[in-house]
């Protein structure tokens, strides 16, 4: 499997009416770098690069348009024909936000909700222009180097949250065919690392129970959890969970940023791997 195979999580998005509060948070939390696409940047949208600090290549991206329904956080899921999966996952209960849409010759996206309400895109790139090869291509080298050994300030985990973890499973598993192991570091706690075709995880699905919350988040990371949760409140956000962590040292909280939207940060177990 490589990196940029169908089901992989290799993106996120940030929708919104006002992308200024957007960079202003985000980059005074986490040093967020930002330029501004001008080849997705069209009908009346700005699409804006994310770099993670030091970073020249985007890990993610603002969707900017002052007529956007909702503001929105999302994980984006590579795939070889977003039309096509559009129509097959909403026979598995996905409902459609944005249709499949090509953005100009660039990608073709849509932006879907799953049967538990969380939203997320499928994307596709398009045959590469001859003007953005070289960018493209060593865009993808980052992503790739950034997957096994992330920098502080990116994105390196997604998460699912769940109060049906059969119904989760079985969604992702028939659409992506994503497969989930139960992660025995997590001190008891009822997680699943979940896998996306490669060998090692790429995200987790905790398992909250009932009386808990769905979602679908992408996770950043950080060397000091509790700082950057209490920097978060700081610039207006809500902490939702944690600070907490594994017997192994790994610390994460969940995050509501001032516009409604969640994301996780951890900080690696004291293993040192991404310290």
């Amino acid at each position: 499997m490589g990196f940029m195979d169908p089901g992989n999580v290799v993106w996120f998005e940030i929708s919104t009416t006002d992308g200024q509060a957007v960079k202003d948070f985000y980059g005074s939390l986490l040093g967020w770098e930002f330029a501004v696409d001008p080849d997705s940047s069209v009908g009346g949208v700005t699409y804006t690069r994310i770099m993670a600090p030091g970073m020249p290549f985007p890990m993610g991206a603002i969707y900017d348009n002052a007529n956007s329904p909702e503001e929105a956080l999302n994980v984006s899921i590579v795939s070889a024909d977003v039309a096509a999966d559009q129509e097959r996952l909403e026979k598995l209960g996905a409902q459609v936000i944005v249709p499949a849409t090509q953005v100009s010759d660039v990608t073709t996206f849509a932006r879907m909700a799953d049967p538990r309400g969380n939203v997320f895109s499928l994307f596709q790139n398009n045959q590469t222009p001859e003007r953005l090869k070289d960018f493209a291509e060593q865009g993808q080298e980052q992503m790739e180097e950034m997957a096994g050994r992330p920098v502080p300030g990116s994105y390196a985990w997604f998460e699912v949250g769940t109060t049906d973890a059969k119904a989760t499973q079985d969604f992702y598993g028939q659409a992506f065919g994503w497969r989930f192991a139960f992660d025995d570091t997590a001190g008891g706690k009822r997680y699943h690392n979940v896998f996306t075709g490669n060998q090692w995880p790429s995200g987790g699905m905790y398992d909250l129970g009932a009386d808990g919350v769905d979602y679908l988040m992408p996770d950043f990371l950080v060397t000091d959890v509790p700082a950057v949760t209490a920097k978060a409140t700081e610039l207006g956000a809500t902490v939702e969970f944690g600070p907490d962590s594994n017997p192994d040292g790994l610390v994460y909280s969940r995050i509501i940023d001032p516009r409604g939207n969640r994301f996780g940060l951890f900080s690696a177990p004291t293993d040192g791997q991404n310290a």
